[in-house]
């Protein structure tokens, strides 16, 4: 039983910034789950052993209990024997009071030491239950922290792929972006000579339309029309 005390004793004891920090170097939920499973093992262990002394206490306890009222009735039995003027029964019930006394006081004995031992277990129990607790929302926590550094890593990865990737590649990409430029080019020029040609036209209709005019206003003073 002081095995497993001190087993749990060091784990109550453990501190959990330390392990927290430790999985933080390490990258690696490894130390925290492996003190939870140590933890949790004690725990059952605990609790087979206060349900075993728990039981020893409450035995102990009615034992003790059972003989002190047997200790009681032997004492006043010895009064009654010896007012009655039977001494060879009050020796006897005197000799039997006194083994059944050692027995009161070997139970009781026995009840404390037995009793101290539960309270000591059902303290340690709590204990490391609460140390459980925190240690299992510590281990949230820190979850959350190595996934947040771990999806870090990764974009920090994936943009060094990517800057690699451009480094490697920049005359590659330098020959698309001047093929795309000289395509807009062309297609610039293209329009150009198209509005070019649109303007010529445009011009045509209007010189056109100018000569149609003056004709027109010539042949109505000539009469012509």
């Amino acid at each position: 039983m002081a095995s497993l005390l001190d087993k749990v004793g060091t784990l109550i004891k453990a501190n959990l910034h330390y392990l927290v920090d430790q999985a933080l170097k390490q990258n690696s939920m490894a130390v925290i789950d492996q003190y939870i499973r140590e933890v949790e093992d004690n725990l059952d262990k605990l609790e087979d052993a206060a349900a075993t002394v728990g039981g020893q206490v409450k035995t102990l306890n009615r034992k003790y209990v059972e003989f002190e009222a047997k200790a009681t009735e032997l004492d006043r039995n010895i009064d009654v024997m010896l007012q009655q003027g039977r001494d060879d029964l009050a020796v006897a019930a005197q000799s039997k009071l006194n083994s059944t006394q050692r027995l009161v006081d070997n139970y009781r004995e026995q009840y404390e030491r037995q009793k101290s031992e539960y309270e000591k277990l059902l303290d340690a129990k709590l204990k490391l239950e609460a140390k459980l607790t925190t240690i299992k929302q510590e281990r949230e926590e820190l979850q959350a922290l190595l996934d947040l550094a771990k999806a870090k890593e990764i974009t920090t990865k994936t943009i060094s792929s990517l800057d690699d990737l451009v480094g490697t590649g920049d005359d590659d990409i330098g020959r698309i972006a001047e093929s795309i430029r000289t395509r807009l080019d062309t297609a610039s020029a293209r329009g150009e000579m198209v509005a070019a040609r649109l303007d010529a036209q445009m011009d045509e209709v209007l010189e056109r339309s100018t000569l149609d005019a003056q004709l027109a206003e010539r042949k109505k003073r000539l009469g012509l029309e």
